[in-house]
């Protein structure tokens, strides 16, 4: 490879970097539905999909289905899936949408935008990131995810060792 391909490929890396893809999950806890929190710099030995979203988001509620069953699919197996709703979002429509869905994963709110700001800042909805067990993040994915590539990670990520 040329120094020149070379170069360009490592500054489209740092460049992707620097939007909103940090190395570790924030230090940030986001406060729970059911009343608990999770840190996401705590994996607590667990694989986790945070996925941020917005009861106004209609790509968003396209997408809780198949969320819903990833989450099915995986959480014996340890992936932690977490929704967190944005700032924007009223607390009862999140609240209100959880129940009427019946949701079987956590749902967190973001009340300030301190959660969103600490994984470099989420603007558009959904933002997805895949979190490995040493609190790694490993994956950013902006809108509806690939699911069949989205699996295939996680497969990897669960079978690695801790």
């Amino acid at each position: 490879m040329s120094p020149i391909v070379l170069g360009v490929l490592l500054g489209l890396v740092w460049l992707l970097r620097g939007q909103g893809f940090p190395d570790q999950a924030p230090a940030v806890p986001v406060a729970l539905l059911d009343g608990g929190r999770v840190v996401f710099s705590q994996p607590q030995g667990q694989v986790r999909l945070v996925s941020f979203w917005s009861t106004s988001c209609a790509p968003c509620i396209r997408g809780m289905p198949a969320l819903a069953d990833t989450h099915h699919r995986y959480q014996a197996r340890g992936l932690d899936v977490v929704a967190v709703a944005m700032s924007y979002d009223a607390p009862s429509h999140v609240q209100a949408f959880t129940r009427r869905e019946a949701l079987p994963f956590r749902v967190g709110f973001d009340p300030v935008g301190d959660v969103a700001r600490g994984f470099g800042g989420v603007n558009a909805t959904p933002t997805t990131y895949l979190i490995d067990r040493q609190g790694q993040v490993v994956r950013k994915i902006i809108g509806i995810p690939d699911h069949a590539a989205l699996d295939a990670l996680i497969e990897n990520l669960l079978d690695a060792p801790s």
